[in-house]
Protein backbone atom coordinates (compact mmCIF):
# COMPACT_ATOMS: atom_id res chain seq x y z
CA UNK A 1 0.00 0.00 0.00
CA UNK A 2 1.43 3.50 -1.34
CA UNK A 3 1.76 6.60 0.87
CA UNK A 4 -1.14 7.79 -1.30
CA UNK A 5 -3.77 4.84 -1.43
CA UNK A 6 -6.68 5.64 0.93
CA UNK A 7 -7.19 3.72 3.80
CA UNK A 8 -9.77 0.83 3.77
CA UNK A 9 -11.59 2.02 6.70
CA UNK A 10 -12.33 5.38 4.68
CA UNK A 11 -13.08 3.34 1.47
CA UNK A 12 -15.76 1.30 3.20
CA UNK A 13 -17.18 4.71 4.91
CA UNK A 14 -17.64 5.91 1.18
CA UNK A 15 -19.59 2.41 0.57
CA UNK A 16 -21.53 2.22 3.66
CA UNK A 17 -22.53 5.46 2.90
CA UNK A 18 -22.89 5.35 -1.00
CA UNK A 19 -25.49 2.69 -0.01
CA UNK A 20 -27.17 4.76 2.83
CA UNK A 21 -27.10 2.14 5.62
CA UNK A 22 -25.77 2.76 9.22
CA UNK A 23 -23.16 1.29 11.11
CA UNK A 24 -25.29 -0.35 12.79
CA UNK A 25 -27.07 -2.55 9.85
CA UNK A 26 -23.78 -2.89 8.87
CA UNK A 27 -22.95 -4.87 11.07
CA UNK A 28 -25.97 -6.93 11.63
CA UNK A 29 -25.62 -8.07 7.49
CA UNK A 30 -22.22 -8.76 8.67
CA UNK A 31 -22.51 -11.12 11.78
CA UNK A 32 -20.03 -8.04 13.24
CA UNK A 33 -20.78 -4.93 16.04
CA UNK A 34 -20.92 -1.49 15.36
CA UNK A 35 -18.42 -0.96 17.47
CA UNK A 36 -16.11 -2.86 14.82
CA UNK A 37 -17.61 -1.53 12.02
CA UNK A 38 -16.87 2.26 13.70
CA UNK A 39 -12.91 0.94 14.92
CA UNK A 40 -12.29 -0.28 10.91
CA UNK A 41 -13.70 2.66 9.57
CA UNK A 42 -11.63 5.33 11.73
CA UNK A 43 -8.19 3.34 11.45
CA UNK A 44 -8.52 1.94 14.92
CA UNK A 45 -8.49 -1.67 13.65
CA UNK A 46 -7.59 -3.63 10.50
CA UNK A 47 -10.17 -6.13 9.09
CA UNK A 48 -8.85 -9.28 8.09
CA UNK A 49 -9.15 -10.31 4.59
CA UNK A 50 -11.69 -12.09 5.21
CA UNK A 51 -13.95 -9.38 6.78
CA UNK A 52 -12.93 -6.94 3.75
CA UNK A 53 -14.30 -9.35 1.24
CA UNK A 54 -17.81 -10.17 3.56
CA UNK A 55 -18.43 -6.07 4.33
CA UNK A 56 -17.55 -5.68 0.28
CA UNK A 57 -20.24 -8.22 -0.27
CA UNK A 58 -23.03 -6.73 1.76
CA UNK A 59 -22.48 -3.24 0.74
CA UNK A 60 -22.75 -4.66 -3.08
CA UNK A 61 -19.50 -3.04 -3.87
CA UNK A 62 -18.60 -3.97 -7.63
CA UNK A 63 -15.77 -6.96 -8.38
CA UNK A 64 -13.34 -4.43 -9.52
CA UNK A 65 -13.66 -1.97 -6.38
CA UNK A 66 -13.25 -4.95 -4.09
CA UNK A 67 -9.58 -5.06 -5.04
CA UNK A 68 -8.96 -1.99 -4.36
CA UNK A 69 -10.09 -2.45 -0.88
CA UNK A 70 -8.04 -5.76 -0.26
CA UNK A 71 -5.32 -3.27 -1.27
CA UNK A 72 -5.98 -0.78 0.77
CA UNK A 73 -6.04 -3.38 3.77
CA UNK A 74 -3.06 -5.04 2.67
CA UNK A 75 -3.93 -7.74 0.89
CA UNK A 76 -3.40 -8.74 -2.70
CA UNK A 77 -6.22 -8.56 -5.34
CA UNK A 78 -8.66 -11.63 -5.09
CA UNK A 79 -9.93 -11.29 -8.79
CA UNK A 80 -8.02 -11.34 -11.66
CA UNK A 81 -8.88 -8.95 -14.62
CA UNK A 82 -8.35 -11.16 -18.05
CA UNK A 83 -8.66 -10.29 -21.43
CA UNK A 84 -11.71 -12.16 -23.48
CA UNK A 85 -9.64 -13.23 -25.99
CA UNK A 86 -7.15 -14.53 -23.71
CA UNK A 87 -7.30 -18.34 -24.36
CA UNK A 88 -9.03 -19.18 -21.27
CA UNK A 89 -11.94 -17.30 -21.87
CA UNK A 90 -12.81 -19.55 -25.02
CA UNK A 91 -15.76 -21.59 -23.52
CA UNK A 92 -16.62 -18.02 -22.38
CA UNK A 93 -16.60 -17.05 -25.81
CA UNK A 94 -17.99 -19.65 -27.39
CA UNK A 95 -21.09 -19.71 -25.16
CA UNK A 96 -21.91 -15.65 -25.58
CA UNK A 97 -21.64 -16.46 -29.35
CA UNK A 98 -24.14 -19.48 -28.98
CA UNK A 99 -26.63 -17.29 -27.29
CA UNK A 100 -26.57 -14.50 -30.13
CA UNK A 101 -27.25 -16.55 -32.53
CA UNK A 102 -29.77 -18.65 -30.85
CA UNK A 103 -31.49 -15.20 -29.76
CA UNK A 104 -31.88 -14.12 -33.78
CA UNK A 105 -33.93 -12.88 -35.67
CA UNK A 106 -34.39 -10.76 -32.96
CA UNK A 107 -31.32 -8.15 -31.68
CA UNK A 108 -28.77 -8.71 -29.06
CA UNK A 109 -25.87 -7.66 -27.71
CA UNK A 110 -22.55 -7.57 -25.13
CA UNK A 111 -21.34 -4.59 -23.92
CA UNK A 112 -18.43 -3.89 -21.15
CA UNK A 113 -18.62 -1.29 -18.09
CA UNK A 114 -18.77 1.31 -20.36
CA UNK A 115 -20.91 0.64 -23.35
CA UNK A 116 -18.40 -0.50 -25.53
CA UNK A 117 -19.69 -3.10 -27.36
CA UNK A 118 -18.01 -6.82 -26.99
CA UNK A 119 -20.13 -9.04 -29.12
CA UNK A 120 -23.46 -8.52 -31.07
CA UNK A 121 -25.62 -10.67 -33.50
CA UNK A 122 -27.17 -10.37 -36.70
CA UNK A 123 -30.28 -8.54 -35.71
CA UNK A 124 -27.75 -5.60 -34.01
CA UNK A 125 -26.12 -5.27 -37.02
CA UNK A 126 -29.46 -5.03 -38.88
CA UNK A 127 -30.38 -1.70 -36.80
CA UNK A 128 -27.11 0.07 -37.47
CA UNK A 129 -27.26 -0.50 -41.77
CA UNK A 130 -26.69 2.56 -43.20
CA UNK A 131 -24.77 4.38 -39.89
CA UNK A 132 -21.64 6.39 -40.61
CA UNK A 133 -18.36 4.61 -40.29
CA UNK A 134 -17.26 6.75 -37.67
CA UNK A 135 -19.81 5.71 -35.31
CA UNK A 136 -19.44 2.23 -36.34
CA UNK A 137 -15.28 2.21 -35.93
CA UNK A 138 -14.24 0.17 -33.10
CA UNK A 139 -14.50 0.28 -30.24
CA UNK A 140 -18.36 0.88 -31.09
CA UNK A 141 -20.09 2.19 -27.91
CA UNK A 142 -23.66 1.14 -27.68
CA UNK A 143 -24.58 4.36 -25.75
CA UNK A 144 -23.17 6.59 -28.29
CA UNK A 145 -24.46 4.66 -31.40
CA UNK A 146 -27.82 5.01 -29.66
CA UNK A 147 -27.64 8.70 -28.74
CA UNK A 148 -25.87 10.53 -31.74
CA UNK A 149 -27.51 12.45 -33.93
CA UNK A 150 -25.59 10.67 -36.79
CA UNK A 151 -26.65 7.25 -35.26
CA UNK A 152 -29.87 5.83 -33.99
CA UNK A 153 -31.29 8.87 -32.93
CA UNK A 154 -32.92 10.13 -35.56
CA UNK A 155 -34.97 7.11 -36.68
CA UNK A 156 -36.02 6.35 -32.58
CA UNK A 157 -40.28 7.39 -32.81
CA UNK A 158 -39.64 7.63 -28.71
CA UNK A 159 -36.38 9.60 -28.45
CA UNK A 160 -36.84 11.93 -25.26
CA UNK A 161 -38.37 8.62 -23.66
CA UNK A 162 -35.41 6.71 -24.38
CA UNK A 163 -33.30 8.71 -24.08
CA UNK A 164 -34.34 9.96 -20.49
CA UNK A 165 -34.59 6.16 -19.56
CA UNK A 166 -30.80 5.75 -21.06
CA UNK A 167 -29.54 8.37 -19.05
CA UNK A 168 -31.30 7.41 -15.95
CA UNK A 169 -29.83 4.06 -16.29
CA UNK A 170 -26.29 5.88 -16.12
CA UNK A 171 -26.84 8.15 -13.52
CA UNK A 172 -28.06 4.69 -11.58
CA UNK A 173 -24.73 3.38 -12.53
CA UNK A 174 -22.76 5.85 -11.73
CA UNK A 175 -23.74 6.30 -8.53
CA UNK A 176 -23.47 2.67 -7.26
CA UNK A 177 -19.68 2.52 -8.64
CA UNK A 178 -16.74 4.59 -9.22
CA UNK A 179 -15.65 5.13 -12.68
CA UNK A 180 -14.53 8.20 -14.43
CA UNK A 181 -14.45 6.67 -17.94
CA UNK A 182 -18.68 6.20 -17.33
CA UNK A 183 -18.85 9.50 -15.89
CA UNK A 184 -17.11 10.57 -18.69
CA UNK A 185 -19.72 9.12 -21.59
CA UNK A 186 -22.62 9.97 -19.51
CA UNK A 187 -21.18 13.71 -19.96
CA UNK A 188 -20.57 13.14 -23.68
CA UNK A 189 -23.54 11.13 -24.76
CA UNK A 190 -26.08 13.61 -22.62
CA UNK A 191 -24.48 16.80 -24.39
CA UNK A 192 -25.83 15.55 -27.72
CA UNK A 193 -28.47 17.84 -29.14
CA UNK A 194 -31.96 15.53 -29.46
CA UNK A 195 -32.29 15.37 -33.72
CA UNK A 196 -35.40 16.89 -35.14
CA UNK A 197 -37.89 14.00 -37.10
CA UNK A 198 -38.00 14.74 -40.93
CA UNK A 199 -41.07 16.71 -41.44
CA UNK A 200 -40.74 18.40 -38.31
CA UNK A 201 -40.81 17.29 -34.28
CA UNK A 202 -38.34 16.76 -32.17
CA UNK A 203 -38.50 12.30 -32.00
CA UNK A 204 -41.59 12.32 -30.11
CA UNK A 205 -44.13 9.82 -31.01
CA UNK A 206 -46.37 7.20 -30.82
CA UNK A 207 -46.98 3.92 -33.23
CA UNK A 208 -49.48 4.23 -35.59
CA UNK A 209 -52.05 2.03 -33.65
CA UNK A 210 -51.70 2.22 -29.69
CA UNK A 211 -50.09 -0.99 -27.91
CA UNK A 212 -50.10 -2.12 -24.59
CA UNK A 213 -46.32 -2.14 -23.60
CA UNK A 214 -45.29 -4.01 -20.51
CA UNK A 215 -42.95 -2.33 -19.95
CA UNK A 216 -40.97 1.27 -21.50
CA UNK A 217 -40.19 0.03 -25.33
CA UNK A 218 -37.95 1.38 -28.17
CA UNK A 219 -40.05 1.98 -30.65
CA UNK A 220 -37.65 2.80 -33.74
CA UNK A 221 -37.81 2.84 -37.69
CA UNK A 222 -36.10 0.33 -39.94
CA UNK A 223 -36.67 0.08 -43.70
CA UNK A 224 -39.63 2.05 -43.85
CA UNK A 225 -41.05 -0.06 -40.90
CA UNK A 226 -42.00 0.77 -37.44
CA UNK A 227 -40.58 -1.19 -34.88
CA UNK A 228 -40.73 -1.97 -31.47
CA UNK A 229 -38.98 -3.74 -28.58
CA UNK A 230 -38.61 -4.09 -24.76
CA UNK A 231 -34.89 -4.46 -23.60
CA UNK A 232 -33.78 -7.02 -20.86
CA UNK A 233 -30.42 -6.76 -19.53
CA UNK A 234 -28.92 -10.11 -17.71
CA UNK A 235 -25.22 -9.86 -15.88
CA UNK A 236 -23.23 -13.05 -14.74
CA UNK A 237 -24.19 -14.65 -11.17
CA UNK A 238 -21.20 -14.47 -8.61
CA UNK A 239 -18.65 -13.87 -11.23
CA UNK A 240 -15.15 -13.95 -10.11
CA UNK A 241 -13.06 -12.34 -12.85
CA UNK A 242 -13.51 -8.09 -13.21
CA UNK A 243 -14.17 -8.66 -17.15
CA UNK A 244 -16.63 -11.36 -16.64
CA UNK A 245 -18.33 -9.17 -13.88
CA UNK A 246 -18.65 -6.20 -15.76
CA UNK A 247 -20.01 -7.84 -18.74
CA UNK A 248 -23.90 -7.37 -19.58
CA UNK A 249 -25.95 -9.38 -21.99
CA UNK A 250 -28.79 -6.75 -23.75
CA UNK A 251 -31.59 -8.63 -25.55
CA UNK A 252 -34.05 -7.06 -27.32
CA UNK A 253 -37.38 -8.94 -27.29
CA UNK A 254 -40.09 -7.61 -29.81
CA UNK A 255 -42.81 -5.67 -28.07
CA UNK A 256 -45.96 -6.14 -30.85
CA UNK A 257 -46.85 -8.81 -33.64
CA UNK A 258 -45.87 -6.65 -36.35
CA UNK A 259 -42.74 -7.00 -35.00
CA UNK A 260 -41.93 -10.24 -34.88
CA UNK A 261 -43.63 -10.92 -38.21
CA UNK A 262 -41.24 -8.31 -39.75
CA UNK A 263 -37.67 -9.61 -38.21
CA UNK A 264 -39.09 -13.23 -38.98
CA UNK A 265 -39.63 -12.39 -42.60
CA UNK A 266 -35.85 -11.17 -43.21
CA UNK A 267 -35.26 -14.87 -42.25
CA UNK A 268 -37.24 -16.36 -44.87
Amino acid sequence: MTPTTPAVGALLRTWRERRGISQLELAGRADSSSRHISFIETGRSRPSEEMVLRLADRLDVPVRERNALLLAAGYAPRYAQTALDDPSMETLREGIERLLTGYEPYPALVVDATYNVVAANQGIVMLLDGLPDHLLTPPLNAMRITLHPEGLAPKIRNLREWRGHLLAQMERQIALARSEPLRALYEEVSSYPVPERPGGGDGDGEPDEPVPYIALPLVIEHDGHMLSFVSSIATFNTPMDVTVAELAIETMLPADPATVKYLRSLGD
